[in-house]
C-alpha cells in the first residue's frame, strides 16, 4: 500500500527505508531536504512540501505516518489538517501522552479524517530486528493499515490492536516506564560489580555468564555488556540522562488511580537527579544504554 513517512530521524528512517524493501509505496518528507534526498537515493519517492505529499497520492486514500517528537504533534496535525482530503488516515507513532491522543483523535475526526496510535519500539534496531507496535483506534482503520505493520513486524517483533484511541500510546507509555526502571536496576548492579568490596572484577564477564540462561538475561543486558566492552571505564561520558516525558505521563497516571510504582518513581528521579549534576558509574552506563537501543546522543564528560 501507499503511506508517507513524515519525520526521517533515526526511527522514521528505518520506517521507511523497511516498508519500501517490503514492497509498499514510500513517500518521504521531513523538515530537512538533505533527509529526503537521502531517501530519494534508496529509490523512495520524495517530497519537499506537505502538498506534493498530498498531490503523490492522487485518488487513492491519503495515509500518513507522524514519526515526529512528542512536542511537534500538535503543530503537525495543525498544518496536515489544513490540506488533507477527508476520510484520510494519520497515524502518530511517536511517544505521545495518550490523554492527549485521545483529544486529537476527536479534533482529527471533526476534519472527516481518523488518528491512529501506534507507539512503536525497537529503537535503532528495528530495521533489522523488527518492530514492536502497540496500536489503539478506530479497528476498521486498523485492519486497513495492518499490511503496513505486518511488514514492519518482520522477522521478530509484533504488533497488537489494544482498542479505543489513545490505548497504543497507554500500552507504550507503560512499556517505557518498565524500560525505565529495569535500565535503573541494570546500572546499579553494575555499579555494585564496580564499586563493591571486590576490587576489578570482570564486568564484562559477569553481563555474558548472566545472558546464558540467567534470571535476567534479557536485550537490555546484552546492549549493556556491549556498551561495557566498548568503554569499560565509561570515560568521557558525563552521566546526564535525558527523561523522554513518557514515564513522566505514567506517573501522573498512577496518582491518578492510586497506583503505587516506587520502582519506576525511583528510576525517574534518578534521571532528574543526574540533569542537576548528580552522576556516576551507574548514570553514565544509563547513558550509554541510551546509545545502543535507541541511538540517543552521549554527553561527554567536561575536563
Amino acid at each position: 500500500m501507499k503511506i508517507a513517512i513524515i519525520g526521517l530521524g533515526k526511527m522514521g528512517k528505518q520506517i521507511a527505508k523497511k516498508l519500501h524493501e517490503g514492497g509498499h509505496t514510500v513517500v518521504a518528507y521531513n523538515r530537512s531536504k538533505d533527509s529526503v534526498d537521502e531517501m530519494a537515493l534508496l529509490g523512495i519517492t520524495p517530497a519537499y512540501t506537505r502538498e506534493e505529499v498530498i498531490n503523490l497520492f492522487g485518488e487513492e486514500q491519503v495515509v500518513i505516518w507522524l514519526m515526529v517528537p512528542a512536542e511537534a504533534v500538535d503543530q503537525e496535525l495543525d498544518e496536515w489538517l489544513k490540506i488533507l482530503p477527508k476520510k484520510s488516515i494519520l497515524i502518530d507513532g511517536g511517544n505521545s501522552d495518550f490523554r492527549l491522543t485521545k483529544k486529537r483523535a476527536e479534533k482529527v475526526a471533526g476534519s472527516g479524517s481518523i488518528l491512529m496510535d501506534i507507539g512503536t519500539s525497537g529503537g535503532v534496531w528495528g530495521y533489522e530486528n523488527g518492530f514492536s507496535m502497540m496500536a489503539g483506534g478506530d479497528v476498521e482503520t486498523f485492519k486497513i493499515i495492518e499490511p503496513i505493520l505486518k511488514t514492519l513486524e518482520k522477522p521478530n517483533g509484533a504488533y497488537h490492536h489494544f482498542g479505543e484511541s489513545g490505548s497504543g500510546h497507554y500500552v507504550k507509555m507503560t512499556h517505557n516506564a518498565i524500560e525505565y526502571g529495569m535500565m535503573e536496576s541494570l546500572a546499579e548492579g553494575y555499579r555494585l560489580l564496580k564499586e563493591g568490596p571486590y576490587k576489578n572484577l570482570d564486568l564484562v564477564s559477569a553481563g555474558e555468564v548472566w545472558q546464558h540462561r540467567s534470571v535476567i538475561t534479557s536485550w537490555l543486558n546484552e546492549l549493556t555488556v556491549n556498551a561495557l566492552k566498548a568503554n569499560t571505564e565509561l570515560k568521557e561520558v558525563d552521566g546526564v540522562v535525558v527523561e523522554s516525558g513518557e514515564t513522566r505521563f505514567a506517573l501522573e497516571t498512577g496518582k491518578d488511580f492510586k497506583i503505587e510504582m516506587p520502582s519506576i518513581q525511583s528510576a525517574f528521579d534518578v534521571r532528574i537527579a543526574s540533569q542537576k549534576g548528580k552522576v556516576n558509574f551507574a548514570t553514565k552506563l544509563l547513558a550509554l544504554m541510551r546509545n545502543q537501543f535507541g541511538g540517543h546522543k552521549i554527553n561527554q564528560e567536561k575536563k
